[in-house]
């Protein structure tokens, strides 16, 4: 983990064959098109919780959204024409009609947004929550002690120096790495990444020892990877192959704890979105969430309303549950040696794993080009070490690295 560069010279790559070639990148341009994050992500926020409060917190007013500018019916017949029975390779193939199937389920589900149809539509998306998943997250609630806490001394001008250095100190390691950079008062999120632009919110403020565990979580791993899956023949990597969440909101977590400091309170805001998650799956409201998380489990009011109210996102996004599932299959993967740096490659799932050994003995992938920065500082290894024997219950830091 000592260098930031993974690449160590010229490799030798190969395109894929035409019919592959043509369904790839159509697929990565739909990808584009479906930004189904942000037409999920709600706007109005402040109102809203004003609203909340004003009920005596029983009642929420119905989530409000962005337009959608995508003809959804059009991209469907774009992505059913699409000749992936024709595609030469079996390996790529298979890969490529996974896609497919998921872009259509993406489809559906923003086309859902806000009827009864959606939770549905989200579970044969992103699944439910498993039972073992949800013991391991209310074991986290009642075990895991809240720590002091830090005071929010960090606004968005400081944050923005640290993201406008991160992004400057990456392009000095490869001069086509990039990424845009949205500053927005009404986000749904602290900071997020959406089909490679990075997101802030305008209005944050936040403790400064938390600035650099999340700028590693979301250009550590969500814009390395994109900017490593640009470079492979197969531009699924950049965009993300299916089913690429959980690994990539893992990936994320875990570059909090190495970069010196998760704390407690971020892990059990994980285990509260599985909770919220599968109340909102058996048909709870956000007040009800709410109430459990900040009365029963002593949650801060704003976090207990935001994991509350992203559980009900467009109906009922059960996305929020694969962070702390995301979290707990790569601990498992690292608790059985697996390779850290190769998970760097670009956007795929941990089952994928197997089959991207196959994509780069085809050179139809390479090693990563970057890594993450933090991977470069003092005790990222010996962090890492003592990721492959912790349980997720204990990876949380009581206090910021020195």
């Amino acid at each position: 983990m000592s260098r930031a560069s993974a690449q160590p010279g010229p490799v030798r790559m190969r395109p894929l064959p035409p019919i592959a070639a043509h369904v790839d990148a159509a697929l990565a341009r739909m990808d584009g098109e479906v930004d189904w994050l942000l037409a999920l992500s709600p706007i109005g926020n402040d109102a809203l919780w004003e609203a909340f409060q004003d009920s005596g917190r029983t009642e929420i007013q119905p989530l409000q959204y962005i337009d959608l500018e995508t003809n959804l019916a059009a991209a469907r017949a774009r992505l059913q024409a699409l000749p992936v029975h024709d595609i030469e390779s079996p390996l790529l193939s298979g890969l490529l009609a996974e896609k497919q199937r998921e872009l259509e389920r993406q489809i559906e589900l923003v086309r859902l947004r806000g009827t009864d149809g959606f939770i549905n539509a989200s579970l044969d998306l992103f699944g439910g929550v498993e039972p073992r998943l949800l013991n391991l997250a209310n074991q986290i609630l009642e075990e895991v002690e809240l720590g002091e806490g830090l005071q929010a001394d960090a606004g968005i001008d400081e944050v923005m120096a640290a993201v406008e250095d991160e992004l400057a100190w990456y392009a000095e390691q490869s001069p086509d790495f990039h990424a845009d950079v949205v500053v927005d008062t009404d986000l749904n999120s602290l900071m997020m990444v959406s089909h490679g632009t990075f997101y802030i919110d305008g209005n944050l403020r936040i403790p400064r020892a938390r600035i650099q565990p999340l700028i590693q979580h979301e250009i550590g791993t969500h814009v390395v990877t994109r900017h490593n899956g640009h470079r492979q023949p197969l531009k699924q990597l950049e965009v993300g192959l299916a089913q690429y969440d959980p690994l990539q909101e893992g990936l994320g977590v875990l570059a909090e704890y190495l970069a010196g400091y998760l704390p407690a309170e971020r892990l059990r805001v994980l285990a509260a979105r599985v909770v919220a998650t599968d109340m909102a799956i058996r048909g709870e409201g956000v007040p009800a969430i709410f109430d459990l998380l900040h009365n029963t489990h002593e949650m801060p009011t704003d976090d207990a309303f935001d994991v509350a109210v992203r559980a009900l996102r467009g109906g009922g996004l059960t996305k929020d549950a694969v962070y702390l599932g995301g979290l707990r299959d790569l601990l498992d993967y690292l608790h059985d040696d697996g390779a850290f740096e190769p998970l760097f490659i670009g956007k795929f799932a941990l089952s994928h794993r197997v089959v991207l050994d196959q994509l780069v003995d085809a050179e139809w992938a390479c090693a990563p080009d970057l890594l993450p920065r933090y991977t470069t500082w003092p005790d990222a290894e010996a962090r890492l070490v003592r990721c492959r024997k912790l349980p997720v219950n204990q990876l949380f830091q009581k206090e910021p690295a020195a």
